[in-house]
């Protein structure tokens, strides 16, 4: 028997971290303005962040006059410095910018100018559906494969709405673009991939203006529930030569109607699915994977803790046991 594996599917989350940390990179070569603008702004903030990190009397400092405390960004998670500066931000609006300027003078840093503080909004906006978008896929509940396209299609939306209104984060806009076309391009002409989505009623074709990658989905969906339909009757005839009293099932609409019937459902709940047979065996066969292998390393990590150097006797069955109670335990009442 030959087993067939799936095609590699890149980890949705890591191609978003290449673009918003190697790409947006790229924005620093496209603007001499934007790049020293960036440089001083990131500079002054860098300050700030290493006085609060070294010292508690800092610290306390930030906490006296802002009633917040600063969030430093950690190396290994690009999304750590969008939520700093955003705490920057946050303070700035709530506090005033003499709450900052007050930490700046205690800290002996230079205060951040109304320019920058303009440029370091405009960031934060412009970083924040990339960051939202990897919250999305990085889940492990409510998502499957068919969230993919439609998550990366409303991502340059909102880029394309923001570049126009953009004043000094346009060389950040274009960057992004290029890197989500550069790292997810292929993907987003992948058949496969866009029927997934059509397959889940909370997109169905909404999901994007392309005619063509309609089209294209819909197409493979239809050869696919063609091919099942010929199989299933082939299945069907094999058992009825085998029984010679069986009965004949009741009558179901062909695969191409079904299909027909399904888009055409104004409901955006996944019990619509339970409604067409063939459609949610397709749907299953497409969307049981996860865009992203977050969910993944979490479980890695959770056996991590589990197998200690103390417990490097335990049995396979009971390492197994522990770590699904450990994982599943919000399920247990």
């Amino acid at each position: 028997m030959e087993y067939q594996l799936p095609p590699h599917q890149r980890c949705a989350c890591h191609l978003l971290n290449l673009v918003a940390t190697t790409d947006a990179s790229l924005a620093e070569a496209m603007n001499d303005t934007y790049k020293r603008l960036f440089c001083a702004t990131f500079a002054k903030c860098q300050a700030i962040w290493n006085k609060t990190g070294r010292s508690h009397l800092a610290s306390e400092v930030v906490e006296d006059k802002c009633g917040l405390q600063i969030i430093r960004p950690n190396a290994t998670r690009w999304n750590s410095t969008c939520l700093a500066t955003e705490r920057i931000i946050r303070i700035i609006d709530e506090k005033g910018e003499d709450s900052i300027r007050g930490v700046c003078d205690e800290l002996k840093v230079k205060m951040l100018s109304p320019a920058e503080v303009a440029f370091l909004r405009e960031y934060s906006i412009t970083m924040k559906p990339l960051m939202k978008a990897s919250n999305i896929l990085q889940s492990e509940s409510s998502v499957y494969m068919g969230w993919l396209l439609p998550v990366i299609h409303q991502l340059l939306s909102k880029l394309n709405r923001l570049e126009i209104s953009s004043k000094t984060c346009t060389p950040l806009i274009r960057a992004l673009q290029n890197g989500l076309h550069k790292r997810f391009g292929q993907m987003m002409e992948d058949p496969e991939l866009a029927a997934a989505a059509v397959l889940l009623p909370k997109f169905k074709t909404s999901w994007t203006d392309r005619a063509d990658v309609i089209e294209a989905a819909l197409t493979y969906l239809k050869q696919h529930l063609e091919t099942s339909k010929n199989e299933g009757e082939l299945q069907r005839e094999s058992s009825d030569d085998e029984d010679f009293f069986s009965r004949p099932l009741s009558k179901t609409l062909p695969s191409p109607f079904e299909l027909d019937g399904y888009l055409a459902c104004a409901s955006d709940n996944m019990e619509l699915l339970h409604s067409f047979p063939a459609i949610k065996k397709l749907s299953l066969k497409l969307n049981t994977a996860l865009p992203a292998s977050a969910a993944c390393e979490r479980l890695f990590s959770c056996a991590g803790l589990l197998f200690t150097s103390k417990r490097s006797r335990i049995d396979s069955v009971n390492f197994e046991n522990q770590l699904l109670l450990k994982l599943n335990k919000r399920f247990r009442k």
